[in-house]
């Protein structure tokens, strides 16, 4: 049986990973994915896998599974407020079922 959850995507830049990341784990979210990623957007085209000196202008895509909408809506407060004043960034929430995820649903399972 599946369970509900909402799915957190923040796109921003790689730069700010580690940041973003001691916010979700701080706001007892369970995991996260990270994905660099690339595209084009009100700031020009970002690309992952292009050469240069500094990995730092790639982009990183997190998805964060929550277990309802407090919570996916408090860490994008927190990454929005903290960072996208100075940084490129878009974050949204989309509705999810975990299916099969043993530390997602808890040890009864989904």
């Amino acid at each position: 049986m599946a369970k509900p959850a909402k799915k957190l995507v923040i796109i921003t830049e790689k730069i700010l990973l580690k940041k973003i990341a001691d916010i979700i784990e701080e706001s007892g979210a369970t995991g996260y994915t990270v994905l660099e990623t690339g595209g084009k957007g009100s700031r020009n085209v970002r690309s992952s896998g292009q050469p240069s000196v500094s990995d730092t202008n790639a982009n990183i895509k997190f998805e964060v599974l929550t277990p309802d909408r407090d919570m996916a809506e408090d860490i994008a407060d927190k990454v929005a407020i903290k960072f996208f004043l100075d940084f490129a960034g878009m974050i949204y929430i989309c509705d999810a079922e975990v299916l099969y995820g043993h530390s997602f649903c808890g040890p009864d399972g989904c």
